[in-house]
Order: C-alpha cells, then sequence, then structure tokens
C-alpha cells in the first residue's frame, strides 16, 4: 500500500509515517518509480510505535525494542547500556501507571453505565 494508506487505515500523518522511516523505525520497500510501498503488518507496526510514542518513548528506545514488538521470543539481542535499561524501567513503570488510571476510569465508567441502565 502507499504511505496515503497507510496513513489513511493508522490516522498518522505521512509526514510522521516519513519521519517514521528516517528514525528507523519504518523500512519500506521502494517501487521502481520510487514510490514506498508498505505491507498489511506495517498498520499494526505503526499503530504499536504511535503506541509507545504516545507513551513517552524516545524514538532511539522504541528502534532498539522494535524487534521485541513482533516475537520477543526470538530475537537475539545486544547488550543494552544501562542508561539505556533504566530509561525503559521508568517508561515501562509509566505505562503500568497509565493502565491503572485507564482501567480505574474504565470500571468508573462502567459502574456509571450500570446505574443508569439500572433505572
Amino acid at each position: 500500500m502507499r504511505i496515503g494508506e497507510l496513513a489513511g487505515r493508522t490516522g498518522v500523518p505521512a509526514r510522521l509515517l516519513r519521519y517514521y522511516e528516517e528514525q528507523g523505525l519504518l523500512d519500506p520497500r521502494r517501487s521502481a518509480n520510487s514510490f514506498r510501498d508498505y505491507d498489511e503488518d506495517d498498520v499494526q507496526r505503526v499503530t504499536q510505535i504511535r503506541g509507545l510514542i504516545d507513551a513517552g518513548v524516545p524514538t532511539a528506545i522504541i528502534r532498539d525494542i522494535l524487534p521485541c514488538l513482533d516475537d520477543p521470543c526470538t530475537i537475539e539481542l545486544a547488550d543494552p547500556a544501562p542508561d539505556v535499561i533504566a530509561a525503559l524501567e521508568r517508561h515501562r513503570q509509566q505505562l503500568d501507571a497509565r493502565v491503572q488510571c485507564l482501567t480505574r476510569n474504565r470500571d468508573a465508567i462502567s459502574r456509571y453505565l450500570g446505574s443508569i441502565r439500572a433505572r
């Protein structure tokens, strides 16, 4: 698929998709006329990248963990520097806090809807 279709399917502007490519987060094939050609799998990859960026994970760290997004059990990883490990641990803690907050909010909305429907 072309960049416009990927942008439309993911809600990520084409300029950001080009930026992700510059950062080594996406690697589209190039057609004979140099147009970018994305696979169906890139839809999920962009969604994952966007979620990590929205969670505050820098693109440099995302690039390091990209191999683990597909199948972490089969990837040979280089030993990361201690600061990378510390940054990942901080981001994981932030994600855990956001998940807990979202879970509380979802549960509160569910209770509210339940009480409205019970009337």
